[in-house]
């Protein structure tokens, strides 16, 4: 049997990587965490919070920071990268000379890369080829993990020794992983509904009703499973924790940054003033138009994200949008 993980480290010091080594350090484990910004991993280190991305939670002391990426990754077992999908390449690309002997890499960010047109774990194996992968997502708001709230999300591993070891090493009473071996069906429902949460916020915004929030939810997720089967994910994972799990939680509440992005646009706000006035990433802007390039390739009818996408691009306005899907022609529920 393997030797527990004890020592973990975690790159990026935003929301959601603050919140992953709190609770890797309620779990028992030693964790070092790397910020990029200096003054963040001196808060994190010295006064136990990070107020610029997480305010108002109290960090466990023993987790360290630091802006250092080779002094963050010494002796680690394994690395959870957190940063965010579009800064994926750059930053492993800085972290592989220091990259610890042995140690998988447990990749945390949603998305789907600009230009390639890569999953973050095909990202991954082109700079680190070598490295073993997982996959953690799920329905995860930063603020509720890190303060201890339950929560339950999918660890997916083509190794299945791999997930259970990762699922050891973080599982909590009130973070509760389940191991899975479809990588590939984790990542697609964690890229996709992102996108799909800024189409619920346009609707919501626009005041057009419940009926079709819910329409859009079930439509949107038979988009996510369009695609996945197409990258060879299987259905199964895409209707749990990581697809439908995740996309019920991002689109449909207001804390969720896409879903709130896309809201301010159906209120008629641009999407330039809401950028420019937001420190966090909204995740499905750029995948907007990843997803939707790498369903064309695939040969894929995504026509929500091809609406979000032609929005975000300026080729639609709000009722532009809404008028291409409403009308499109009536068709079979199912493919």
């Amino acid at each position: 049997m393997s030797e527990p993980l004890s020592t973990l480290a975690v790159i990026g010091g935003g929301a959601w990587g603050t919140a992953l080594a709190q609770t890797a350090s309620r779990a028992g484990r030693s964790v070092c965490l790397w910020a990029r910004e200096p003054e963040v991993a001196e808060a994190i280190t010295t006064r136990h919070e990070n107020p610029d991305f997480l305010p108002g939670v109290p960090l466990e002391p023993a987790i360290r920071a630091t802006s250092d990426l080779a002094q963050a990754l010494e002796g680690a077992e394994a690395v959870l990268v957190v940063c965010p999908a579009q800064a994926l390449r750059p930053v492993l690309a800085a972290a592989a000379p220091h990259w610890p002997s042995g140690a998988p890499m447990v990749l945390c960010a949603k998305g789907v890369e600009l230009g390639s047109g890569l999953l973050m774990t095909e990202v991954a194996h082109e700079v680190l080829p070598t490295v073993a992968q997982a996959v953690l997502s799920g329905p995860t708001f930063a603020k509720e993990v890190a303060l201890g709230r339950p929560t339950a999300v999918t660890i997916a591993a083509a190794d299945p020794a791999l997930a259970e070891r990762l699922v050891s090493a973080l599982g909590t009473r009130t973070f509760r992983p389940y191991a899975a071996n479809d990588p590939v069906g984790a990542e697609v429902g964690g890229a996709v509904k992102n996108v799909l949460a800024i189409a619920c916020g346009v609707v919501e915004g626009l005041g057009l009703g419940d009926n079709a929030r819910a329409a859009l939810l079930t439509r949107g997720l038979a988009e996510i499973i369009r695609l996945g089967r197409a990258l060879g994910a299987r259905p199964e994972t895409l209707s749990g924790l990581s697809g439908l799990g995740d996309l019920i939680l991002t689109a449909t509440s207001a804390q969720s940054r896409n879903f709130s992005l896309g809201f301010a646009l159906g209120e008629g706000q641009s999407l330039e003033s809401l950028l420019s006035g937001r420190r966090t990433v909204a995740e499905g802007v750029p995948s907007a138009k990843a997803v939707v390039a790498l369903a064309e390739r695939h040969g894929i009818e995504m026509p929500i994200c091809a609406a979000i996408n032609n929005l975000l691009a300026g080729a639609h306005d709000v009722a532009g949008a809404m008028e291409a899907l409403l009308s499109r022609p009536l068709r079979a529920e199912t493919d």
